[in-house]
């Protein structure tokens, strides 16, 4: 009998401990800001103009060169968005640049899904899709980011799959010309893929695999990830705060996949170059 109530007393702590512990996961959260900052890269043009006129048109496109953002999170999933200002030159949002900005941004680490709004030119879209794949290197080298200790690890990731959301004409006349040349020559020549090179700092102190943007899968929170010319650096981290976050994947707009999108753009853009060339 007291062999049998023993027994009982264990189960019924490890049930206890057991609930303890799936509350708890289902308690932690947090939140995230960050600041990014990219380079302006002027190109032939730079070399042209005074530095008066490079830095206004830095100050003109501030917006677009440093942005605020904040990542809310617990153990399985983030929302990633953009915290909107107003243009330090004239006051107002930049609506353009918001085309081809990300959109509320949705992702799931248990599930391997990523759910994010976009707007392009007053239609909404939902785009649901993979989280990106991305095979991380992992490094040695350790810094300190405010009171956490990060690691080092390094990607190559295709930069068209970074940047899905955006639009480039650089990338439509690579295609072109590769298209053209293959015809030419009567044979199919594939373009090449452009790759961008990626380093993080992550911190196991705060053991989620999330991060920002498109960037996740660490065995800790990333704090800050260089990729290309932009870096986005953690500011501030809230741990479980008072009021309890709710995390909910965006529902609205078009249903599609990240190349269903990409593919959208392009041929929008191509439209509208087409039409002004007619005119």
């Amino acid at each position: 009998m007291k062999a049998l109530l023993f027994r009982f007393g264990i189960l019924s702590l490890s049930l206890l401990l057991l609930s303890s512990t799936k509350t708890n996961d289902q308690e932690f959260q947090g939140k995230a800001y960050y600041i990014s900052k990219s380079n302006l890269d002027l190109g032939r043009w730079g070399a042209r103009m005074s530095e008066a006129q490079k830095k206004q048109i830095k100050d003109r496109l501030k917006n677009r060169l440093e942005k605020s953002f904040v990542l809310t999170f617990n153990k399985e999933e983030s929302l990633f968005k953009e915290e909107e200002k107003l243009d330090a030159v004239s006051g107002a949002t930049d609506s353009w640049g918001k085309n081809f900005a990300a959109g509320l941004q949705y992702k799931n680490v248990k599930t391997n899904t990523q759910i994010q709004n976009q707007d392009f030119y007053g239609k909404k879209f939902l785009v649901k899709d993979g989280l990106q794949a991305i095979e991380w290197k992992m490094g040695t080298e350790t810094k300190q980011i405010g009171n956490y200790t990060c690691f080092k690890a390094t990607a190559s990731v295709p930069t068209s799959d970074l940047q899905w959301f955006s639009f480039s004409w650089d990338s439509i006349r690579n295609t072109e010309e590769t298209a053209d040349a293959g015809s030419d020559s009567g044979e199919e020549k594939k373009p090449e893929v452009p790759m961008t090179e990626i380093e993080a700092w992550y911190s196991p102190q705060i053991p989620v695999r999330h991060g920002p943007s498109e960037y996740w899968g660490l065995p800790g929170l990333i704090l800050e990830v260089t990729a290309g010319d932009t870096t986005m650096l953690c500011s501030k981290i809230v741990m479980n705060p008072d009021e309890k976050i709710e995390i909910k994947a965006p529902s609205k707009g078009k249903e599609i996949t990240k190349s269903e999108y990409q593919e959208t753009i392009v041929a929008k853009m191509k439209e509208f170059r087409n039409n002004r060339m007619r005119r």
